[in-house]
């Protein structure tokens, strides 16, 4: 079955997560990535958590799923010359260095546009490609010390705390993936390419504006406190039962009125403080100790069947224990089992979103380091054999 991105090819130099992560999305719906390390890999191949064998799942055996792999040395004289041939026969180019650093390599899409007009670059980025951080580093915890996520992160008077799930990095692969399919349906009416700008400071203030978390302080000058599993201004919370922990969202009247009668505390319906979602927000610690009490009797199941009974939304605090046999996420093929020489099965992420009539799929488990380097050289750039020995002995490739 056809995939909607069949026949475009995109250069990933994507490193850690969103890029190359940006680049994954891609190659799922059928792009030709290529990933492009320099000789001998890249950093971020030799990043925790580790398989058996040595490789690192996230970035040897996760992200590369579905692309080629060749090595190149960008900023060699002849890495150069090659790099250019290679843009001349791509569609897409993803860059996951600073401004300097694109620069620096040979990445700047006034640089890349000269050499092919159609070319996407997809600029990754700490901070983005203007403004007066754009020259500074960065990875995703900094993004969300720097958004204003972590300050209200975290329970009462504990330190600023960041999440554990890289949002800034993952959103920011999204709106990569995105804004390239933007420029290509661009391309397509025009024939002109540009640049798409994202990056984690972006992404993840994005995220937190759009909780009105800036809005709210502009109005009201109100800094948003720390309150841990609660939810600002509706009834949200974890608690624990009998054999772990439920998480419980009781938005809006109708569902709060269900969720009382499930527990037996109608009485609490017609309470004076509790009319609306923000009078249970803010009397949340009146509320926490009588569900608690409620859910302490019960074991998950128990609290799951009753609240869905009542269509209460709620779901159990897993593990990766349970997460990895949950049969809704294998219904959905959100965890792929793909086989690894050396390492074994390996639970892949799934593809997120579901095209009806073509949708994406992992084809192909992530390629050893320059596995392709003939295939694309040879057959591609018209390279000979010799001259791969050649480059290779030079560093080259």
């Amino acid at each position: 079955m056809s995939r909607v991105l069949d026949g475009i090819r995109v250069l990933d130099f994507g490193r850690v997560i969103a890029s190359a992560y940006c680049g994954t999305l891609l190659a799922d719906m059928g792009a030709d990535v290529i990933k492009v390390d320099r000789p001998g890999g890249e950093f971020d191949r030799f990043l925790g958590p580790l398989a058996p064998n040595g490789q690192a799942l996230v970035y040897d055996l996760i992200t590369p799923r579905n692309k080629r792999s060749i090595t190149l040395d960008i900023r060699h004289p002849k890495g150069k010359t090659i790099l250019e041939e290679l843009i001349k026969r791509s569609d897409v180019v993803i860059s996951g260095f600073t401004r300097p650093g694109n620069k620096l390599m040979g990445l700047e899409y006034d640089q890349l546009k000269k050499i092919n007009s159609g070319i996407i670059l997809v600029a990754i980025s700490g901070f983005g490609q203007s403004g007066p951080y754009a020259d500074r580093t960065s990875f995703d915890a900094i993004a969300q010390a720097e958004s204003g996520a972590m300050s209200y992160t975290g329970f009462p008077g504990g330190p600023p705390t960041r999440s554990s799930v890289p949002f800034a990095d993952f959103g920011t692969a999204i709106l990569g993936a995105y804004g390239v399919t933007l420029a290509l349906f661009h391309r397509e009416r025009t024939g002109v390419g540009q640049m798409v700008d994202v990056s984690l400071m972006d992404t993840a203030l994005t995220f937190v504006a759009g909780m009105g978390v800036v809005a709210e302080y502009s109005l009201f000058k109100h800094i948003r406190p720390q309150i841990g599993n609660h939810s600002f201004y509706t009834f949200t919370d974890s608690f624990e039962a009998k054999d772990g922990w439920v998480m419980i969202s009781a938005i809006g009247n109708n569902l709060w009125k269900r969720f009382m009668g499930v527990i037996g505390r109608e009485d609490l319906v017609d309470d004076p403080r509790l009319q609306d979602d923000m009078g249970r927000y803010e009397n949340r610690g009146l509320i926490r100790p009588i569900v608690s009490d409620w859910i302490s009797l019960h074991t998950v199941d128990e609290v799951l069947q009753m609240l869905e009974e009542a269509r209460v939304p709620c779901g159990r605090v897993n593990t990766a224990r349970e997460v990895i046999n949950d049969p809704h996420i294998r219904a959905r093929e959100m965890l792929v089992d793909v086989e690894y020489p050396g390492v074994g099965s390996v639970p892949l992420p799934g593809v997120p979103v579901k095209l009806s009539e073509t949708p994406g799929r992992i084809e192909t488990p992530a390629a050893r380091l320059g596995e392709h380097n003939e295939e694309i050289y040879c057959s591609l750039l018209g390279y000979k054999s010799d001259d791969l020995i050649t480059l290779e002995e030079e560093g080259v490739i």
